[in-house]
This record gives C-alpha cells, structure tokens and sequence, in this order.
C-alpha cells in the first residue's frame, strides 16, 4: 500500500514454499465491525462463550476473558470512541481513534510510519474510477472522529483537530486489511505496522497472510523475520517521518501486544532480493472486476505484472472468455469486445437476479433450474447499443468468473435441496433417493469447481488459496455421498453397502499423497521440487478415478451430463507452450467422451462397491491434497488443514491409503 513512494518489502534470504516469513504480528489498531460487537470478543476477536441479550446498547464492547478485557477496556474509554455519536460508530472510525492514542500524525502526513494518502482520497480523482463516496465517506467520517476528539481532550473542534483526524481515517483505510475467521466470514479490520503494511500488492502473489484469533497469546522465538525493507529510489531502507531503518526495528514497535494476530507465509519459492507481495482482492476475478475494487477500496490502479502484461494472461483471458455467436460476421475487434463486455453486464445481472431470490425465498430447487438454464443456453437477446446484431448468443466459458459462481452456488443449492428431502421423513424410500440423487449432483459441481480452479492453478500457483478450500469442499462432498442412505435403492439390500470396509481398504499405490500430506503437518514444509512431483501424481490419479465415476455422478444432470468433459480440466498443460487465445476457445471441453469403464445405474452388488470405493478413494485424494495445500498457504495447524486431518483420521485414511513402501 506504500506505492507512493515506491516502498516495498524483499526477501532477505532463499525462502522455500510454505515457509512463515514474519513472526507473529500485533496490530497498531483493530476494531470489530460493528455487527460483530455483540458476538465476538472485542480484543482477540474469538466467538463469545455466552449469547449477549439482544436489548444490550449495539455499540457496547463484551470481551471472552478477564485478560481481554483488561487489556482493550482502557483503550476503549481513553480512545475517544465513546463519544462517537451512534451513527458513526463504525470499525474505521473506531480503529482511527485507538490508533491517534498512540500515533500522532508526522508533519509528513504518516502515522505511526504508515502513507496516510489523505491528498489522494480527499482531493484527487482519477475519471476512469470516479468516485465520490469515498471522499464524502472520509468527510463524514472526519468529522465525527474530530468532534470525539475534542471532547475528549476538552479543547474546541477546529482545522487542527480535523486534519489529525483526517489523516488517521485515511491512514486506516489505506492500510487495514478485513479480518477473517477460518470459515472466511468478515470479523472486523486491522492496521499492522510497517513490517506487513510495507508489503505491496500484487495479482499474483508470493506470499499470503492468516490470522491467529485465540485468546491467549505466547510470542514464538522460532519465527524469525525473512524480510527487509527497501525503497527503489535509494537502493536503501533509508525513511523519514520517523520510519525505522533497521528491520529488526520493524517487529515490535508500535505494536498493542494484544488484538487480531497476522502471520506472512510464503505460498512460492522466493529467490533472496524478490519482492515478497500479498494480494488485496480476490485473484479468480478478471483484471477489470480487480481493478476497480482496487481503487474503490484503496485508491490505487495495480501495475504488477499480472495487470500490465499483453496479451492477457490464460488465466484472466479464461476468466472473462464469453462465446459469441451471430450471423453477422463482419463484426471488428472492438465490436466483439463491446458486445463481449454488454454480454457479461447482462449475463451478471441474470445471475444475480436469480441467486437473489434463491437468498429471499429459499427455492434452492428454482435456483438449480435457472442457473443450470444460463449455462446451457446462455443468453440470446438483442443488446442494447448493439445495431444489426439480431439473434445473437453468448455462452459462458466454463472457465468464466461467472461460471466458477454458478458452480459454487449449484453445489449449495443442491446440497440444500437434499437436506430439505431428507428433512421431510428421512424413512420414505423416495425421499432418500431423491436425496440420494441431489448429493451427487452436488458432489459434482464441487468436483467441477475444484477441477477448474485447478486448471488455472495449473497457469498461476498464486491461486493455492482457493483450490486449497475448493479441493476439501469437493472431498467432503464425495465421502459424505459414500454414506448415502440412497446406495441401497440400487442394490435392495438391507445394509448400505455391505462390504464398504473390506472394497476401501485399498492403498493406492501410484502416488505419494497422504505421506506427503502426513509429512507436511508437522511443521507446513515441502520442497518446490517435492510438491510439482505429488501435484502431478494426485493429478494422475484424479484423473484416473474421475474416468470411472464421472458420468455415474452427473447422469441425473444434463448440463454436467452433455457439457462437461472432466478429463480436459485434469490434463496437465505448460502455459508456455500453448496459444491463449485458441486454447481457450477450444471446443473439447463441451462434449463428454464416456469411457467404456464408466457406469451410471449399477444393478450388482460388486459394481455399486466399485463405485463406492472409487467415489470414496476420490473423495480421499481430494481432501488430501486440498489438505496439503492449505497447510502450505496457511501453516500446518491452520483450521483447514486440521478439518481436513481430522476427517482423514476419522475415516481411517491414514492407514488405508498411505503409500506403499518399497
């Protein structure tokens, strides 16, 4: 966030793949947001042992232990923030007043070392992004942080008092990142000091960040800090304003010692002298989408080289690839990219439309039929703006931003619509088949999810985050559809499976996965070398597996069933080798090619173990990997990588699927 003056933070040292970067970082400031006052604790930001009546002041603090009340309830009264007026009692202007009780603005416009840009959101515009909320959000804000300061310190409201409030506000919202429980849920904000905030955006990062949000707080001697502040004008770590020049300074000062804790990790091999970068927005969203949130929210237009480069990467060309199809095919350039651009405004209203009522009303079977309609059919109308381009169609890439949402919500939508049956009268046999049938329909957009971030994680490594989540969503969904109460509908037999035990306890043999995984949660380690090796093993064997279940998973879907070609997803492909613009736009994908291996309705007892013991050996490997990746992005006892142990424990995995020795 320090562009301005072209600051940034590099690697002092060789840096390995899932390797923690910072030690354990406190904020400088931190408020939850206001909707979380009254379930989370206001100091370490954990759930609240104990519901809070609903009469209680929505704006009142409650904290989970005598420690963390002691430690934030005397920043809370002599911070200001009670005089806040009840319309602006909100996270920023909460966080810019603890931070003035410690930090006051230099003559230089930083607080606490931190680039406020209080000229560039109260002043400057730029007209491709033009917005005036900002600048009326921060003057309202201002203000009210002004006001409580002056009462506060028993002095007049004056420019003196509104500028120092000015640039705190600004120095907050240039600086705070959101944070996040482990189910990814909006906590509150945080501003971090200079060892974190140095550290530079980029859409395709080396590094990413997780939060501690335990009560108790113990310093780890064993994190060392593996990063070094540089300025690219001077060649130097040489600051003003009362910015530290020595790293070793950057770890502690300034810090509360208490609130949300931050950890920088590293999510690829960093060469010594690389500048190690974060992401600030979500990296699946094409270059436009990103560059605007990024100016709305930090006022800055990315030039990384995910942005600048020409032509677009593969991953932001498939992002945003929308097939168009008209009798008119005398159509320009720009033509095709105005109406692309047109298709995609409309496409994003329907989509929106459709997951909007599904939110009020609760249909979840009305949302599989209309979103399964977009992405078969598309759109087919006349765009506004658009002369002489009469039956035109726009289909979806099935890479498409918009497509990857359509999946996440399908795979919801019909786990819902199972829960919903089951519900009803769990006993009636028609119920648990109908149930029976959601579940893997489910089952299978969670596995096209994963698939296709997959194939761009395949072009861009940055994206390990969301494949991490995507891969265990997509295990989980598999080993629950193994204990389906429905696999009896195709056998007529009393127990589910009657032999389950004996078709999964089945090694597999071809790949390292789970020692690797196993070997990883000690301590969140593996050579590059090591992970592109069980990458392209867990590959083979998704693949494999995929061949025999994939139509026995979609036969009760038709879009699935007719579009999709799973194995086209899991085929592992060199971006440098391939043409973007024509790999994109190939047709292969769209139509399945059955093997002769695969089954839908199995009537034999043998087969519909061979199902269940496929299905259950994917389902492993799924989470398995999904497991190894989020304990490289985010440390071996990250919440994902626990979960995903967790349940490979139950389920015996460990045992059953370790690699064979020699």
């Amino acid at each position: 966030m320090e562009r301005e003056a072209e600051m940034e933070m590099r690697s002092s040292e060789e840096i390995e793949i899932g390797t923690d970067i910072t030690p354990t970082l406190t904020p400088l400031s931190f408020s939850l947001h206001t909707s979380r006052l009254q379930t989370h604790c206001s100091t370490c930001f954990s759930p609240l042992p104990i519901p809070i009546p609903s009469k209680t002041n929505p704006n009142s603090l409650f904290y989970c232990s005598p420690p963390c009340s002691a430690a934030l309830s005397s920043l809370h009264l002599s911070s200001a923030e009670r005089h806040l007026p009840p319309s602006a009692h909100s996270s920023d202007h909460r966080a810019a007043l603890r931070l003035l009780h410690s930090h006051r603005p230099s003559p230089s416009g930083r607080v606490a070392g931190l680039l406020s840009n209080s000229n560039l959101l109260t002043c400057q515009k730029n007209p491709s992004y033009s917005d005036d909320d900002v600048s009326e959000r921060i003057k309202f804000g201002a203000s009210a942080v002004a006001e409580a300061l002056a009462k506060q310190r028993g002095i007049p409201f004056n420019d003196a008092v509104l500028e120092e409030a000015t640039v705190a506000l600004c120095a907050v919202l240039t600086n705070a990142v959101e944070v996040h429980d482990s189910e990814g849920r909006n906590l509150g904000i945080a501003v971090y000091d200079l060892t974190f905030s140095w550290i530079n955006h980029s859409c395709s990062p080396n590094a990413c960040y997780r939060f501690d949000l335990t009560s108790s707080y113990s310093p780890s001697d064993k994190l060392k800090l593996r990063i070094a502040p540089f300025t690219r004008h001077s060649q130097q770590p040489q600051m003003d304003s009362g910015v530290c020049s020595s790293s070793s300074e950057f770890v502690k000062e300034g810090e509360l010692g208490y609130g949300p804790r931050l950890i920088v990790r590293s999510i690829k091999r960093i060469k010594k002298g690389e500048e190690v970068t974060v992401a600030y927005t979500d990296l699946l969203q094409p270059k436009a989408m990103r560059q605007l949130e990024l100016w709305s929210k930090y006022q800055f237009i990315c030039c990384c080289k995910r942005c600048s480069v020409l032509p677009f990467t593969y991953v932001d060309h498939a992002l945003q690839e929308i097939s168009v199809s008209t009798h008119d095919s005398s159509g320009s350039c720009s033509d095709y990219k105005f109406t692309r651009d047109m298709a995609d405004r409309r496409l994003t209203e329907c989509i929106d439309d459709v997951v909007s009522e599904y939110l009020s009303s609760g249909d979840s079977e009305s949302c599989c039929k209309k979103l399964e309609k977009i992405l078969m059919q598309g759109l087919n109308e006349q765009l506004e703006g658009i002369e002489g381009k009469s039956d035109s169609k726009f289909m979806l890439h099935p890479l498409h931003h918009l497509s990857l949402r359509v999946y996440t919500t399908l795979a919801s939508a019909y786990n819902v619509r199972a829960s919903d049956l089951l519900s009803v009268d769990s006993q009636i046999d028609i119920h648990q088949f109908e149930a029976f049938e959601m579940s893997r329909t489910g089952a299978a957009y969670s596995l096209l999810l994963a698939g296709a971030t997959h194939h761009l994680f395949n072009s861009d490594s940055s994206l390990i985050a969301s494949v991490a989540n995507f891969w265990t969503g997509a295990g989980e969904s598999l080993l629950s559809l193994t204990r389906s109460s429905g696999w009896r509908k195709f056998v007529n037999l009393g127990p589910v499976v009657s032999n389950f035990a004996s078709v999964t306890k089945v090694k597999c043999s071809k790949c390292s996965l789970m020692d690797r995984f196993r070997a990883c949660m000690p301590n969140g380690h593996i050579k590059s070398t090591d992970f592109d090796n069980v990458s392209n093993e867990f590959l083979h064997c998704v693949r494999a597996i995929t061949l025999n279940v994939w139509s026995f998973l979609v036969c009760k879907c038709h879009f699935l069933r007719s579009c999709i070609n799973f194995s086209w997803l899991m085929s592992p492909k060199d971006p440098s080798t391939v043409d973007v613009e024509a790999y994109v736009n190939k047709t292969d994908m769209c139509y399945t090619h059955e093997s002769e291996n695969n089954f839908c309705i199995c009537v034999e007892q043998t087969y519909t173990d061979h199902a269940v013991a496929c299905i259950f050996q994917l389902g492993v490997h799924c989470l398995a990997y999904g497991g190894l990746l989020a304990s490289i992005c985010y440390g071996p006892h990250s919440h994902l990588a626990c979960h995903v142990q967790n349940i490979l424990d139950r389920e015996n995995s460990f045992g059953l699927y370790s690699h064979e020795e020699s």
